[in-house]
């Protein structure tokens, strides 16, 4: 019996064999297009399911040969510090917090003999890089395959393709959200493409399981991600106390049954978007020139200092909207400044007494587009929640009248009735209804009847309208029905010299002339390009003589802005190639009209004199080398 005791009881895998083996598995899932079960494996070895399942698991030992035979499968070679004797435990061996994390895989509610896809986002830095390989080990061992791009794309891959596949084949994305100053572009668009595919499937999968790491839960996101994870429960990391808790709870809920799942829940308490515009005191005086660089990205809060005016258009628009039947249309390609010119505006009418609703189209569920009555339905309800006015379209809503007349008798009967002063409705990214032309023609046709309506009748007049675009508008309209020839129209211009200037000296930059032109020369005019520029000149992160050598490399201070442009050039290769046609040395000026409004819409190019032409030298210089 002494003997028998002193045995070897099998060998476990380190940590480092682990992830060896899980890597190894991953590039064969990928070269024959399978999904790594525990019975494609065996049958591909020859070693038991039960016991690759005790391998990867690493709670208790497994027999040498059998671990032997399973890396040889897979072209590997077991080294000595793969595997440890099954009588240790983990923390005699491996420092790393790991050791505390696999003993949850004994605790039976996290057992599952269902293996799901995770797909792990997280920015390559501690501590979320070493959270994120710590969740993968740990999630590997339970049987679920796991995605991590840093370590399961190959040398020479298609980055964004093989991500958006990934994204596409994921049941769960856990989701590692860095604080504001690190929340990425491409952080942002794997939040956006994971809710799009939510929304057009009926198992609402990825579920998206988003983990603050170092920040807390009352810490605002940046405008877009707060959007998207809108209802979405988030947890908190803190410290390595709490990892042990994270993981039970992601183990435990990947381990319950398909579709007893609910990613989203509702905040009866969530501050809407409206409140957080109108509740700004509007006697409140902004920050002092000298206030702390922002970080650039989304809408810019409306007391902040970082925001510059592009004379006479806020006046003009604040004018506008405060006169009955006023209607304003405002366009510029994105990251402009659409949204935080349109945040003003509604801002300057709620100073004014008005209610205001800002509603951005972009955040809007697939399904809700299904069908024009669904559509005009949800329309109707969201403005009345946003009142705080009960739901009441069951005593509005007649099918015999057809849902634009139920609508319209909707507002005019109900909603604008119920309310004393103005209001101002805020459609910001409406383009996204131009992607169903049944829907968009109809519901610009009723903003049209609306306007029109308001110069006659006084209950319309109580209505004004803000409508917010990327893009040309390319559905084919009656001229008498289009909001699109009416109201005031307001595009966006890039800045000018004397307002970058402006913009540099409010982040405690005394630059001359020359130096406002010499980073002009790189980006432009373009507003969010001049800001990422000016912070992290502010903040000494580099020099403008830094800038030419810097910005289009790989750690770049735009190479996230520009890997985002790329991913979206690699989706729709008729736009990569007329991009391709409008960097090239031959290229004339001419390019079909509907691909150089879409490039015009992402901001990629401009048009001067019907000519369209790379927007600044930097997307040109970048596009030279990755198209």
């Amino acid at each position: 019996m002494e003997k028998k005791s002193k045995r070897d009881r099998g060998r476990i895998l380190t940590t480092s064999g682990l992830k060896k083996l899980n890597e190894a598995i991953e590039e064969w899932k990928q070269e024959y297009n399978l999904r790594g079960t525990l019975a494609e494996i065996e049958a591909e070895s020859g070693v038991g399911s039960d016991t690759i399942s005790k391998i990867r698991q690493g709670r208790v030992g497994a027999d040498l040969s059998k671990i032997q035979q399973l890396f040889a499968t897979f072209g590997l070679t077991l080294d000595e510090t793969d595997h440890r004797s099954g009588k240790q435990s983990s923390s005699q061996t491996e420092s790393e917090p790991l050791g505390e994390l696999l003993p949850l895989l004994d605790e039976e509610q996290i057992v599952t003999q269902n293996s799901s896809q995770v797909f792990i986002s997280y920015r390559s830095q501690d501590p979320d890089q070493e959270l994120a390989r710590q969740f993968e080990t740990a999630l590997s061992a339970a049987g679920h395959q796991v995605f991590m791009g840093a370590d399961h794309i190959r040398l020479g891959e298609n980055w964004f393709r093989r991500i958006n596949e990934e994204l596409k084949r994921c049941d769960y994305l856990l989701l590692f959200l860095p604080p504001q100053s690190a929340q990425s572009e491409l952080l942002t668009y794997q939040v956006q493409l994971a809710r799009e595919l939510q929304f057009s499937r009926p198992d609402r999968k990825p579920v998206i399981l988003p983990i603050r790491v170092g920040f807390s839960l009352s810490t605002p996101l940046n405008h877009d991600l707060r959007g998207y994870l809108y209802r979405i429960q988030q947890r908190e990391w803190r410290s390595p106390e709490d990892s042990v808790v994270i993981l039970r709870e992601v183990l435990t809920l990947l381990a319950a049954p398909p579709g007893n799942v609910a990613p989203e829940v509702e905040e009866e308490e969530k501050i809407s978007p409206t409140e957080e515009i109108s509740s700004i005191v509007s006697g409140s005086r902004p920050p002092l020139p000298s206030a702390e660089p922002e970080i650039p990205g989304g809408q810019i809060d409306v007391a902040s200092t970082f925001y510059i005016e592009r004379p006479p258009i806020e006046e003009r628009c604040y004018q506008t909207i405060l006169q009955p039947s006023g209607l304003i249309r405002i366009k510029a390609p994105r990251q402009m400044g659409k949204t935080s010119l349109m945040a003003r505006i509604l801002h300057h009418a709620a100073q004014q007494g008005y209610r205001t609703v800002p509603l951005s189209f972009q955040l809007v569920d697939k399904e809700v587009f299904s069908n024009l009555e669904q559509f005009l339905k949800w329309f109707c309800a969201y403005v009345g929640r946003e009142l705080r006015l009960p739901n009441q379209l069951d005593d509005y809503w007649d099918d015999i009248f057809g849902s634009k007349v139920n609508c319209k008798d909707y507002f005019e009967k109900y909603l604008l009735a119920q309310i004393d002063n103005p209001l101002v409705l805020g459609l910001d990214e409406i383009d996204r209804v131009f992607q169903y032309p049944d829907i968009a023609e109809d519901f610009l046709g009723l903003l049209r009847a609306w306007h029109e309506e308001s110069k006659r009748r006084v209950i319309w007049k109580k209505l004004r309208l803000l409508v917010v675009h990327s893009t040309e508008v390319y559905i084919p309209m009656n001229i008498n029905q289009s909001p699109f020839n009416v109201g005031l129209p307001i595009d966006l211009p890039e800045f000018n010299q004397e307002q970058v200037q402006d913009l540099a000296s409010r982040h405690n930059l005394n630059w001359s002339e020359q130096e406002v032109k010499k980073l002009m020369a790189i980006v432009g005019g373009h507003p969010y390009l001049v800001r990422v520029a000016l912070y992290h000149i502010s903040k000494q992160d580099l020099t403008l003589e830094d800038l030419p050598e810097n910005v289009t490399t790989e750690t770049g201070i735009y190479s996230d802005h520009l890997r985002r442009h790329l991913w979206n050039l690699e989706e729709y290769p008729e736009l990569a190639e007329a991009m391709k046609n409008v960097i090239s040395e031959n290229y004339s000026g001419q390019l079909t009209g509907m691909l150089g409004f879409k490039l015009d819409s992402l901001g990629l190019v401009k048009w001067q004199s019907n000519k369209c032409y790379p927007r600044c030298e930097l997307y040109n210089q970048y596009f030279q080398v990755h198209l």
